[in-house]
């Protein structure tokens, strides 16, 4: 078991995070008898995947809304999956503006190393 600042460090987060994902129900960590958060393994892999949610630019009421489908049982599974289609989908966009945004850099890039070495 983990404590909220051991997990905080492992994940390259902040406790405020942490309690943050806690109030918005998104984690549900164990409390022990002295009411300290305390965290496991499986704790630790549903934050990694929140974080390479919350990374990709999903919104957490939609990180909100998977964790409480998961939550709620296998019955969501359809559910579930249709989100992380949709945000798929959202990544792909990313990719390709990015990708876009990319090609013009290198470019203009290119434009000006051409004009310095042109005048030197």
């Amino acid at each position: 078991m983990y404590t909220i600042g051991e997990v905080a460090q492992l994940l390259g987060i902040s406790t405020h995070t942490l309690r943050y994902y806690e109030k918005e129900q998104i984690i549900i960590p164990v409390r022990d008898a002295n009411g300290d958060r305390r965290y496991d393994d499986s704790h630790l892999k549903w934050l990694q995947f929140v974080i390479k949610l919350k990374e990709t630019q999903m919104p957490i009421a939609i990180i909100k809304k998977y964790a409480s489908l998961a939550l709620e049982g296998e019955h969501t599974t359809q559910e579930r999956l249709h989100l992380l289609e949709e945000h798929k989908h959202s990544i792909k966009k990313q990719i390709s503006t990015l990708q876009a945004a990319h090609e013009m850099l290198e470019h203009k890039i290119s434009t000006y190393k051409d004009f310095i070495s042109k005048r030197n």
